[in-house]
């Protein structure tokens, strides 16, 4: 049985700030150990439950964040830049089961530094007319290659919006959103056994079916008006509102890499204080 790990970082136990997350400062140093704690926590579950091969895609910013030297010797490490299929990297390499660890509420809602791959430029996203974090996009992905989503882990909001996309997943909360800055949060040695627990229990999950391809449209909405401007240069996409633009796509693998071209040109369109 061969699982994947999409690990971000936002969802990690004891994250609740922009510094715990960010590359280069002295709180992300500390949080980079817990989060490794987070993965191994689910690495040691999986194993329990007959996994044979884990692999672990970095999913987070510069994607270079898991400490590989602290990291459980049975998995495997996707780090780094770039990747054609960015957080969802490795999904079409044959694997069972995909868990989504250290997840985080979409981009116009509350939860824990929400936001849908921009920070803070992004108010909304739209899969087929659904609201969709990045749980949402990821999980339509692994189903066009019959993967089935074992696990979601992150804050309660995160768990409330992936009982509606991964129905019959794992959820496990290792913090209470109280704001977008705030949390009540679980030790790592309580989150440890939380995680534990239900990536063993979510084993029973893991098979893969068919893959099935269909056409899907994704919807963006930006905090101003230059961005979608920018965005809909991209061909395909059309600017459908003064904030928004949406565009189609044959399939999910292909309207993920759409997103991410519309969401990089979108980011160098960001012109200092005022965006």
């Amino acid at each position: 049985m061969r699982i994947m790990i999409s690990a971000d970082m936002e969802g990690a136990t004891g994250v609740t700030w922009t510094d715990d997350v960010v590359p280069g400062t002295e709180q992300w140093q500390r949080f980079r150990r817990l989060f490794t704690g987070d993965v191994n926590a689910v690495v040691r579950g999986l194993h329990d439950g007959g996994a044979s091969d884990v692999l672990v895609n970095e999913a987070h910013s510069s994607q270079r964040n898991l400490l590989l030297e602290e990291l459980d010797e049975r998995a495997r490490l996707l780090t780094g830049r770039h990747k054609p299929l960015s957080m969802m990297q490795g999904i079409d390499s044959g694997v069972d089961g995909v868990v989504f660890l250290g997840y985080h509420a979409g981009a116009g809602v509350d939860g824990v530094l929400s936001h849908t791959y921009l920070e803070n430029q992004i108010t909304g996203v739209w899969l087929d007319g659904e609201p969709a974090g990045e749980g949402r996009l990821n999980a339509a992905l692994a189903a066009e290659h019959g993967v089935p989503v074992l696990l979601v882990s992150g804050d309660d909001r995160t768990c409330a919006d992936a009982a509606s996309y991964a129905p019959g997943a794992e959820l496990v909360a290792v913090k209470e959103c109280v704001s977008r800055y705030a949390a009540i949060c679980l030790p790592p040695a309580r989150t440890a056994e939380m995680l534990t627990a239900a990536a063993r229990a979510s084993m029973d999950r893991a098979v893969r079916t068919p893959a099935t391809a269909a056409a899907h449209r994704i919807e963006v909405e930006f905090d101003a008006t230059h961005l979608a401007q920018a965005a809909a240069v991209v061909p395909t996409v059309e600017q459908t509102g003064v904030r928004r633009v949406g565009f189609e796509a044959a399939t999910m693998t292909e309207a993920m890499k759409a997103f991410k071209v519309v969401t990089a040109i979108a980011a160098g369109a960001v012109q200092g204080k005022y965006g």
